[in-house]
């Protein structure tokens, strides 16, 4: 017995993130009541989270939120929340497709969805973007496996696959696949591509403001000069994006683009948007991608024209990683294989509600 709220909790591990799972209903529904609640679980507003399960990195201070689907179509809704670590901030205007590959098992072991066959495929509606993804899930034995052979870079050893795909992806927050209305344009001499598939971008090359691209993520997070110089760019291009003032908001992400050297088709540095990612968002790599098939783009003039049925291998700061583009019914859809584990489960202690927001 203690002064603390109890709330049940599953730890998970999704791609190259990780954070707290929660069902919907062990959470308060008043949005501002729930984001203070997060805020104490994280212990945001320190860099070390010191005071929460936040792990002191943009990756590892994640969260998602699963319940009943509320939308035909969809087995389960998923809302996803960004937790800013050194401030008390939560975000949920935009998606994470890393732990999206986690909801699915979540899903099946809370009872949320009945495994079907050796293979669950469980329809995933994300509440932050309006969007449907299907994840195939192994469930052989008529349980979820999570021992297999399956790897991908910047997780070390092997799992089972989980198969992602991205329905139509195109226009997530702003309702357009280029909210400017054009594929390419200039910014403070720049030229960027704004871009708004899975996740808001502006894409450039990292020539353009003198980087070489094939930076590790630590460079790039020392270089306060070129963090400053894509701050300033990304206000404007979320200006132009319509998506007003983003100073305090995750999207639109920037990202650095170059020339492969690994056998790839693109090298890319994805930033978050502060810090750059130690691999690649996978939302990131959806609309990446996407970008690379579109005409006039800065990504698709620097790799030439693609068009689907193709797979682009992007290179990032851990490796590689594939996104498979097809047409259904003449839209896009983007298939990403990721892993997924179940680290830890039971109770996680808040404070209550008074105490966190006299502490905010």
């Amino acid at each position: 017995m203690n002064d603390l709220i109890r709330i049940p909790c599953v730890l998970m591990r999704g791609g190259t993130s990780k954070g707290p799972f929660f069902l919907a209903s062990d959470l308060p529904s008043d949005p501002r009541q729930r984001n203070q609640i997060l805020l104490s679980i994280m212990g945001s507003g320190h860099p070390l989270q010191i005071d929460g399960i936040g792990g002191g990195n943009p990756v590892t201070s994640k969260v998602a939120i699963v319940g009943p689907a509320t939308v035909l179509g969809a087995d389960v809704d998923y809302l996803f929340a960004q937790v800013r670590i050194d401030q008390q901030m939560v975000d949920t205007s935009p998606n994470c497709g890393n732990m999206l590959a986690a909801v699915g098992p979540f899903a099946i072991e809370a009872g949320l969805v009945k495994v079907t066959g050796p293979v669950t495929r469980v329809r995933i509606y994300n509440v932050n973007t309006g969007k449907l993804i299907e994840a195939e899930v192994p469930t052989p034995e008529g349980q979820v496996a999570y021992l297999g052979d399956a790897s991908i870079d910047g997780v070390p050893g092997h799992a089972a696959p989980i198969a992602l795909t991205f329905m139509d992806a195109a226009g997530a927050r702003t309702g357009r696949l280029f909210p400017t209305g054009q594929p390419r344009e200039t910014i403070d001499g720049i030229e960027v591509t704004c871009i708004d598939c899975a996740m808001p971008m502006m894409i450039l090359e990292a020539g353009a403001i003198g980087a070489s691209g094939y930076e590790t993520a630590t460079e790039l997070n020392a270089n306060s000069a070129l963090l400053e110089r894509l701050e300033k760019l990304r206000l404007q291009a979320g200006q132009r994006m319509g998506m007003g003032d983003v100073t305090t908001q995750v999207a639109p992400k920037p990202v650095l683009i170059s020339k492969p050297k690994a056998g790839g088709d693109l090298n890319v540095r994805y930033f978050m948007p502060h810090q750059c990612h130690p691999s690649l968002a996978t939302t990131g790599a959806v609309g990446i991608a996407t970008a690379c098939i579109s005409d006039n783009t800065v990504a698709s003039r620097l790799i030439g024209g693609r068009k689907p049925l193709v797979v682009l291998v992007l290179e990032h700061p851990s490796g590689r990683l594939e996104v498979k583009l097809d047409s259904r019914d003449g839209k896009t859809c983007a298939g990403i294989l990721r892993t997924a584990r179940r680290l830890f489960e039971g109770q996680v202690f808040a404070k209550p509600i008074a105490q966190i927001v006299c502490a905010a």
